[in-house]
């Protein structure tokens, strides 16, 4: 019994980092793999053109999705392609005739994006032609953005519901990611006390002037704060803004340069392994931003926010967040918008940890920071 005992207590560690190790380097595999289009469903969209072209982008903002798409389906089955970002998409065949083509093309997932106005038994009918083909029948909602955990089927008397939870933005688990938010500020302010005082210098040799950077931005509900950041511009930014406006490279209401001349060599250290934003630790302490949540606006950005746009003002904006790990300053208006929105509705405690962990290796690896 001592010996399987001490077995025991070597053995369940090492299993368990072996085991998730493991499943880290397959998923690693699968998903260099599935960038050349490998290990994923051929797929077959069927509906509308323009429902079509909604589901057919959003395939293709991820390869790692896992789906390729091999042809498209409509109605009349209209010999002109479907076009998505530049990409041609052949029609390939009816909404009467797919589950037949997709036995000839190979194909082992049909989604359906849209079924014909007139046919309200379309998608049972199909479910049946495509028993024995061994193919998927997937059903694409217009419920964008809404997580999993959110949506919930129930079927009522043979009548198929599906249940969309409505978020809430108060309660037990805002108080769970207020917990973690301090625990996670704390622990990084101490981590960094001691490296203050070397960042500090560096900054200051580089260009004079102050360590900080305080900018007014805008928090939850639309309440202003002074957010903080190590300085990564010579001290007459403000001065030299106007002058490079009709540079603007930024999305939307956003102002960004990627050579912007007031960077200092320092800054441009700072801001690509995003090194800059760690004294915002300090505004997550004090409960003016989260670790993870929205991008923080800017006041004027707030003021071009139209009502959907303003939901991102629903809970805290973040260090990090969707944004920071999908493309930063390389996104455009419309996807950091879209990004934000989806976090705002489905946050969880869990994804946060995962965003977390993605930030750490974007950190190390910079994509879209400048």
């Amino acid at each position: 019994w001592q010996g399987m005992r001490v077995q025991l207590i070597f053995a369940m560690p090492i299993g368990l980092v072996a085991l998730l190790v493991g499943r880290w380097a397959w998923r690693k595999w699968l998903v260099r793999q599935r960038r050349f289009g490998h290990y994923a469903s051929r797929a077959i969209i069927v509906g509308e053109p323009d429902d079509i072209a909604y589901v057919v982008g959003r395939l293709q903002q991820d390869a790692l999705l896992g789906y390729v798409v091999v042809g498209t389906a409509t109605a009349d089955g209209s010999p002109e392609p479907i076009i998505v970002d530049g990409r041609r998409h052949e029609v390939v065949a009816t909404t009467h005739t797919v589950a037949t083509v997709a036995q000839e093309l190979d194909a082992d997932t049909i989604i359906v994006a849209s079924q014909p106005s007139d046919d309200p038994d379309y998608v049972r009918r199909l479910s049946w032609q495509l028993e024995g083909r061994a193919a998927e029948l997937v059903l694409s909602s217009r419920l964008t953005d809404v997580a999993g955990p959110r949506v919930s089927f129930r079927p009522v008397d043979g009548l198929p519901l599906i249940h969309v939870r409505i978020p809430v933005y108060e309660g037990g688990q805002h108080l769970l990611k207020r917990a973690l938010d301090v625990a996670v500020a704390a622990t990084a302010l101490l981590v960094l006390l001691p490296l203050l005082p070397v960042l500090a210098l560096a900054i200051v040799l580089d260009s004079p002037g102050s360590v900080f950077f305080r900018q007014t931005r805008v928090g939850r509900d639309g309440r202003e704060f002074r957010m903080l950041k190590f300085r990564s511009m010579r001290d007459s930014t403000d001065a030299e803004l106007a002058a490079l406006q009709a540079a603007n490279e930024g999305a939307g209401p956003l102002f960004k340069l990627k050579a912007d001349p007031r960077v200092t060599r320092m800054g441009r250290f700072l801001r690509r392994h995003s090194i800059d934003e760690l004294p915002q630790f300090w505004n997550v302490l004090v409960g003016d931003m989260s670790i993870v949540g929205p991008r923080p606006p800017l006041p004027h950005e707030v003021t071009s926010y139209d009502g959907t746009v303003y939901r991102r003002l629903y809970i805290k904006p973040g260090i990090t967040g969707p944004w920071q790990v999908s493309g930063r300053s390389d996104l455009s208006w419309d996807d950091s918008v879209r990004l934000d929105l989806r976090y705002v509705e489905n946050w969880s405690v869990m994804n946060d940890l995962m965003i977390m962990w993605r930030t750490a290796q974007v950190m190390i690896d910079p994509k879209g920071a400048y």
